[in-house]
This record gives structure tokens, C-alpha cells and sequence, in this order.
């Protein structure tokens, strides 16, 4: 389980992480959604210790990232899939995690046949395309058999094979009763595998409920037309049309 509690991170003058609570339940595939600069990432790498909070707390199972004996038991992360280094192949990435945590080889081999990599277990991380880096990625989050998955963006690069197969992933792991924390720019591939959403804009806290539950508050029944509704106050950067319309959820 996570737990965000009153959640705050500032940087100087700028508040990237404003007083936000939610929570990310075993069995669950919480999807976390938000515009460009909503803090979605500053809150996954609080989650994870990678930054510290102003104010709040953030756990998972009770504990602070930072005090979990085993973490990758504990906790699977995927942030960034570009993080490998590019001279590493792709099993001696894997190899080089699970030694830390006395993880064994045949393990490796697991989630190496899991995500689809045996093809490329041998090259070296710098010739992937994004999608197989985006594999790569997932296969480093899994190698633990962690109970909680944090996955940023896992579907991006991945072809429609891939988005499917990332969609019956996260699904039986949270019929395992496992917790998933997703998030994703990608309204309709949540809509199919997301339980309930967080949704958040300047930082704050702007919905936390099941799926269909926010698509049924909506004008337009779809959890893309909910989004934009909720978020239409918090867009950074908005575009606009030829005819000086709004671009598409600008008017909102």
C-alpha cells in the first residue's frame, strides 16, 4: 500500500507538491494522471526517497522508502528507463541489481522471458529503441517480485503488441494482490486497466476515484473528456487552433 499524506515539496519559490494525500490500495491499479508539471514525477520520486518533502509524508506499507530493509523486494520503480547505462547489456544490468539483493540468476533469466528481452538480453543498452529500453525498465521493476509497482509512463515507445501486453501485465499483478501506481498521458489505455485515478494539477489534489466513477461526473463519458474538465484550470502550456479556438481541451 502507498500512502501520501499532506504531501509538500518546494523549491525555492515554486510548489511543485502542495498538501497532497492520497492512497494506492493492494489489488489495485491505481492510475495517477495530470498535466505537464502537475508534479506527478516530483510525487513518485518523494514516494521513492529520490527527493525529500518540505512537509508530509509518503509511505509504502507504513515505511519510508528509505528505511525498507530490501527495497527492491519491497518496492519495484520505474522512473526513467534511460537511467541505463548505454555499455551495459541488457543482463548485466539486471545481473548487476539482483546481486544487491542476493537475487538470483535464474531470476534474471524470469524476468528476461517475462518482458519479451531474450532476443536482446546480449546488447548493450545504448542500441535500444525506446520500447525495448521501456522493457528493460519494467523487467529491473519486477526483478524483486516486489508486492508494490511505481511505473512512470511505461507504455511509452511501446508498439500496440506492447501496450497490450503492459495492460495484461499491471492487471494480473494487481490480481495478485499486489499495489500498481501507473501513470500515463494515455486516457483510453487507463480507462482498460486503471481501477481508480488520482488526478492532480499545480500540485493539488483535483480527483481521487474509481474510473468509472470519474467518467460518470463528466460531460462527455470518457475518462479523456473527465480529465480535461477536471484539469482545464491547471494546463502550464495550452496551444491554440487555426480558427483561434482552443486546441483540443483548451476551452474546458
Amino acid at each position: 500500500m502507498i500512502q501520501v499524506e499532506a504531501l509538500t515539496k518546494r523549491y525555492g519559490t515554486t510548489t511543485a507538491v502542495d498538501g497532497l494525500s492520497f492512497s494506492a490500495l493492494p489489488g489495485t491499479v491505481t492510475g495517477f494522471l495530470g498535466p505537464n508539471g502537475a508534479g506527478k514525477s516530483t510525487t513518485m520520486r518523494l514516494i521513492v526517497g529520490l527527493e525529500r518533502p518540505t512537509s508530509g509524508t509518503a509511505t509504502v506499507d507504513g515505511h519510508r522508502y528509505a528505511d525498507l530493509h530490501a527495497p527492491l523486494h519491497s518496492v519495484g520503480v520505474m522512473l526513467d528507463a534511460r537511467s541505463v547505462h548505454p555499455g551495459r547489456t541488457a543482463y548485466r544490468h539486471l545481473l548487476a541489481h539482483a546481486r544487491t539483493h542476493g537475487i538470483s540468476k535464474a531470476r534474471v533469466r524470469e524476468v528476461i522471458e517475462m518482458t519479451g528481452l531474450e532476443s536482446v538480453a546480449r546488447r548493450r543498452a545504448g542500441t535500444f529503441s525506446l520500447g525495448m529500453g521501456q522493457r528493460l525498465g519494467i523487467a529491473t521493476a519486477l526483478l524483486g517480485d516486489p508486492q508494490t509497482l511505481i511505473l512512470d509512463e511505461p507504455v511509452n515507445g511501446l508498439d500496440p503488441d506492447g501496450v497490450l501486453w503492459v495492460r495484461r501485465l499491471v492487471r494480473d499483478l494487481a490480481a495478485e494482490g499486489r499495489t500498481v501506481l501507473l501513470s500515463s498521458h494515455l486516457m483510453h489505455e487507463l480507462a482498460l486497466c486503471a481501477d481508480r485515478v488520482v488526478i492532480i494539477g499545480k500540485g493539488r489534489l483535483l480527483a481521487d476515484a474509481p474510473v468509472q466513477e470519474i467518467v460518470d461526473r463528466s460531460a462527455g463519458g470518457s475518462l479523456e473528456e473527465a480529465y480535461l474538465e477536471l484539469t482545464a484550470g491547471s494546463v502550464e502550456y495550452r496551444g491554440r487552433a487555426a480558427d483561434g479556438n482552443s486546441a483540443s481541451g483548451g476551452s474546458r
